[in-house]
């Protein structure tokens, strides 16, 4: 009877966080509607017909906006630290435990663009700011992280040196394959395809097909493969 007993001892406020965990945890279309409701009160703007899954984490709701026909999968965490933000346009798909995090309270953003699929475990950090184009299509497990530290001063701590970060665009019509990683200083433009595995530092031009660690560009969409002889 321990947590029987501990259950009729919280006051009003702990109920309702008691009730807030469990609808946001909680399987089926009951608990479905009930998120739904609940942050169409608290996000900044959400749309119609949008989708919120289990587990799912929104700090700072009153800086994120979500578009129509969105679906949120479970266990996803979005993480606004100031008022630019996160925007998740119309007909986007997080798949399950996608993070975004604006990481900069001044100057962090991140923008989705319309029918944008990010695949599960992806990683999305928005410093200076992170922008995807519309109809762009990221894979499994994505690393975006637009910043660089400092590692110079062996008198200091890496984490004290600070470092070089930039506004980080992938543009319309991409598509990034699984585990890929775009650090400090990497665009991609746009109907660029980069394959899997691959280190993206520097920027990927229009329809181009770019791979390796570092990314390279190996030829443009369009083109036919070169034959080899041997």
């Amino acid at each position: 009877m321990f947590f029987t007993n501990y259950f009729n001892s919280l006051d009003a406020t702990q109920m309702e966080n008691y009730h807030k965990s469990v609808f946001m945890n909680m399987e089926g279309e009951v608990a479905e509607r009930a998120r739904a409701s609940y942050y169409k009160q608290t996000l900044r703007l959400m749309g119609d017909n949008v989708k919120i899954g289990r587990s799912v984490t929104i700090v700072n709701p009153q800086f994120i906006s979500i578009g129509n026909n969105v679906t949120i999968n479970d266990g996803c965490t979005l993480i606004a630290r100031g008022s630019l933000g996160i925007t998740i346009s119309d007909g986007v798909s997080l798949m399950h435990r996608v993070y975004l995090d604006t990481e900069s309270a001044e100057t962090g953003y991140i923008h989705i663009g319309k029918e944008v699929y990010i695949g599960t475990g992806c990683l999305l950090h928005g410093h200076q700011g992170l922008e995807i184009g519309d109809m762009t299509l990221l894979a499994q497990n994505i690393t975006i992280t637009p910043y660089s530290h400092y590692f110079d001063d062996c008198d200091k701590l890496i984490r004290d040196q600070g470092g070089n970060t930039r506004k980080v665009i992938i543009g319309k019509d991409c598509y990034i394959g699984m585990s890929c990683c775009v650090l400090y200083g990497a665009d991609i433009e746009d109907g660029s395809v980069v394959g899997s595995g691959s280190t993206v530092v520097h920027t990927i031009p229009p329809y181009s097909l770019a791979v390796g660690t570092p990314a390279k560009v190996i030829r443009k969409r369009g083109q036919k493969k070169e034959s080899t002889q041997e």
